[in-house]
């Protein structure tokens, strides 16, 4: 890498300041505090702009413009955080299943991480717009897993494995993936392919999401969802551009770029959703 993770801003990006002993109380805490303040969201692609997962133009991005990113940016971020914190983790590639019917020729879109810490092996990841995670899942298959929200469970045989969530009592799968490890070409490679392919969903589709144990924030194009454990799940239609700006700068803890064309997508986005409504 050219340029090493910018530490300090990190903790600083996402109000940490415990212990950085390679331990699972860290890898907790960074997880939790990173979902929580750093929200996945895909303007870049939106506006045509390059997504870069270069050190140097993550920690800018992340760090000091204090922007999110999607999947490939915010876990490399946290994968390069723990490596330089003495822990061991590894980065995947997986098969996006949420949400989609036809699964059949599906080429990998989303990355994650395994980290092993105390003795036992664990799934991270902090960017996966609409099913964001909150905290690090055991590496074992078919057991529940409880998390503020949300019940996951890992099936299948290494060293393939698949993700499932808990939704009304029943099964659905969200990625598939493998754990043969993945070098920063091969995320490089995997970034420019998606980027440059015209028919990518989030070059369509605005998607941002924030999460924290108190609950999470989902816009999806002007739909917005807040989920909360006391209260419940609450929806409103984001109405105007003006709307959508301060959505995004009051509700997901972000700056928004300075790139030309930014009301113009917004308003693409407006105009398409009344059309569809």
């Amino acid at each position: 890498m050219s340029e090493d993770v910018k530490l300090n801003a990190y903790f600083e990006r996402i109000g940490f300041a415990g212990s950085i002993a390679p331990t699972l109380q860290t890898l907790e805490a960074l997880h939790a505090l990173h979902a929580a303040t750093i929200p996945f969201e895909n303007l870049n692609s939106i506006l045509g702009l390059p997504v870069l997962l270069d050190q140097a133009s993550l920690n800018q991005k992340l760090l000091t413009d204090r922007r999110g990113g999607y999947c490939f940016e915010q876990n490399l971020m946290l994968l390069r955080v723990l490596r330089d914190l003495g822990f061991e983790a590894r980065g995947h590639l997986a098969k996006v299943l949420w949400g989609r019917r036809d699964v059949e020729g599906l080429t990998t879109d989303h990355m994650l991480m395994t980290v092993d810490v105390g003795g036992a092996s664990y799934l991270a990841y902090v960017g996966f717009g609409g099913l964001l995670l909150t905290t690090p899942l055991k590496l074992k298959t078919d057991i529940e897993q409880e998390t503020p929200g949300t019940t996951y469970r890992l099936t299948g045989a290494e060293p393939t494995l698949r993700l499932e969530v808990k939704r009304d009592d029943h099964w659905w799968p969200a990625y598939e993936f493998d754990l043969a490890e993945v070098d920063d070409a091969g995320f490089e490679a995997r970034n420019r392919d998606l980027n440059a392919d015209p028919e990518w969903f989030l070059h369509h589709h605005l998607l941002l999401e924030i999460c924290s144990p108190e609950g999470r924030r989902l816009l999806y194009d002007t739909r917005l969802t807040t989920t909360t454990l006391d209260a419940g799940i609450e929806t409103h239609t984001l109405s105007s551009v003006p709307e959508m700006r301060d959505t995004l700068t009051s509700m997901f803890n972000m700056n928004l770029p300075t790139a030309e064309g930014l009301d113009a997508a917004f308003g693409r986005i407006l105009t398409r959703n009344l059309v569809s409504n």
